[in-house]
């Protein structure tokens, strides 16, 4: 008995049965076509909170949960989205996230080093701000080097934010962290525990410059808990009114005062500012080495004219010791380079 066969057109839709006996489903999925763009802002129990035609006069802040269609992949704070469903902003209503559009940067951590599972914290923000008191609690040099070596790695530009400095010096950590040439911000408490506009390196004041710094971008702010995360953001977005933390004087660490990530808008819409969670570890098993060198422009090139392949830039035959004595880069840098690579083979502070 011959064959039945079909000539189908492009137009032609197949389907197949459902599981179960229920209606067909087609092989296509919808293109949603007329979906709205958004930005998501905040994240809380399977619910995104996104803003709907930003920087317009019809900007509203819409909530929305993921569709089955996205399937795995996640959502978080600072991706961009397309929307569908009800997106009035009205109350008690829901709309649905059916495309996160692809990223331009994702700040990544994992648990520890050996966690083969990367979680990102934020997307397409392009500066990492780093966030450490100089006392109370006591800066964490390792800590800080580990989320440099994840900023280099996410293709971010960091910023050190020195805070207390009304309790400590903070020329030796600057001097510390000087042969890279990551800038920096210094600020200090008020008598009435606020910021006072503090030095910074410059004439003008730590809050000022911080706010020039943040100006025209969308930065992400980590550390660990106690540092000063919180009184920043409340300075630079007065009503933010995020929950500020203290220090527990037996252990010295703080006490975690924001559950999830937000992002908010700087006064005059002049940037965006991502406060997240304290940390207490910084994983950086997803780091490929290389993304590391490749933002120290004078040893990457040595690295590519004089290593071997799959050198680590820690054996005794890297060619970077020689690249360094010819001068044509400093001993200081190279030191800080092994430094921040040795970071993701050590524990986590």
């Amino acid at each position: 008995m011959a064959r039945r066969t079909h000539d189908y057109d492009e137009d032609d839709v197949r389907v197949r049965p459902g599981r179960r006996g229920s209606r067909p489903r087609t092989r296509r999925r919808p293109a949603h076509d007329d979906a709205s763009p958004g930005f998501v802002i905040a994240v809380d129990r399977g619910r995104y909170r996104c803003l709907v035609d930003p920087g317009t006069a019809g900007e509203r802040g819409v909530t929305a949960m993921r569709a089955r269609e996205l399937g795995r992949k996640g959502v978080v704070v600072g991706d961009r989205v397309a929307l569908v469903g009800d997106v009035s902003g009205e109350p008690d209503t829901l709309a649905r996230i059916v495309r996160v559009e692809p990223r331009r940067s994702s700040l990544r951590r994992t648990a520890d080093d050996t966690d083969p599972f990367e979680r990102i914290i934020v997307a397409n923000a392009d500066q990492l701000v780093i966030v450490t008191a100089l006392a109370d609690p006591e800066p964490r040099p390792r800590m800080i080097d580990r989320q440099l070596v994840a900023a280099y790695d996410a293709g971010m530009d960091p910023l050190l934010c020195l805070t207390k400095a009304d309790l400590a010096d903070a020329g030796p950590l600057v001097a510390e962290y000087a042969p890279l040439g990551v800038p920096y911000i210094v600020t200090r408490r008020g008598e009435d525990g606020g910021l006072d506009g503090a030095e910074d390196g410059a004439e003008d004041g730590g809050l000022d410059e911080l706010r020039g710094h943040l100006s025209g971008r969308m930065s992400v702010l980590v550390g660990h808990s106690g540092v000063g995360k919180s009184t920043l953001v409340n300075a630079l977005v007065p009503d933010a009114e995020r929950a500020v933390s203290h220090v527990n004087a037996v252990t010295g660490r703080g006490r975690h005062t924001s559950s999830s990530a937000i992002a908010l808008e700087l006064p005059g819409g002049d940037g965006w500012i991502i406060d997240t969670p304290g940390v207490r570890s910084f994983g950086l098993a997803h780091v490929d080495p290389a993304h590391v060198i490749n933002a120290f422009e004078d040893l990457a090139k040595g690295a590519a004219e004089r290593c071997p392949p799959h050198c680590d830039h820690l054996q005794e035959n890297c060619g970077l010791d020689g690249w360094v004595d010819d001068g044509h880069a400093s001993r200081a840098r190279l030191d800080s380079l092994r430094r921040l690579l040795a970071s993701r083979e050590g524990e986590p502070e």
